[in-house]
């Protein structure tokens, strides 16, 4: 029972820390990251079992955590609430082609990061960006502008009116 209270303490900082460092952080790992995460692991292992190096101890550990993020998983899909909550919601960083500086400061995010995304994505020109969201797992999406839109980026993309109605009949 000891290592289940353990292994499920660990799960909660674990998620916790996951949360606060953001969804940039996950979306691109540097070699460095990777070798910290892998240290991370074994001084989680030891945290858990403790001197218990029984198969025993390690799937009782194992068990736990999964059973935490079964039911973590479990929230998210029955509750659009908690998921928001456990997943977090997508951010948009672009819009009309305009980054949104207090969203990238948010979230962490530099121009030079969002301008390598968009090579990735075979975007050229921020103006050709109508929408550009940082997903909650950490990836980043670009919606183009249509070309009924213009890439002129002295023209306004057009924006939905707010009613059908144009004024007094």
């Amino acid at each position: 029972m000891d290592i289940v209270l353990r292994a499920t303490v660990i799960f909660f900082v674990l998620y916790l820390l996951v949360r606060l460092m953001g969804k940039r952080e996950l979306g691109q790992m540097t070699p460095f990251e990777l070798i910290v995460l892998v240290v991370i692991g074994d001084l989680i292992q030891q945290g858990v079992t403790q001197n218990d190096f029984s198969l025993t101890g390690a799937v009782i550990a194992v068990s736990a955590i999964a059973f935490w993020a079964l039911v973590f998983s479990w929230f998210g899909y029955l509750s659009p609430r908690a998921e928001r909550f456990l997943v977090g919601e997508p951010r948009v960083i672009i819009r009309d082609g305009e980054l949104l500086e207090p969203n990238l400061r948010r979230n962490r995010l530099t121009r030079s990061e969002i301008e390598s995304e968009m090579r990735l994505a075979g975007i050229a020109r921020m103006h050709d960006i109508a929408w550009g969201i940082l997903e909650p797992r950490g990836k980043i999406s670009f919606i183009q502008r249509s070309d009924d839109e213009g890439g002129d980026s002295d023209a306004a993309p057009p924006h939905p009116p707010a009613s059908d109605d144009d004024g007094p009949a």
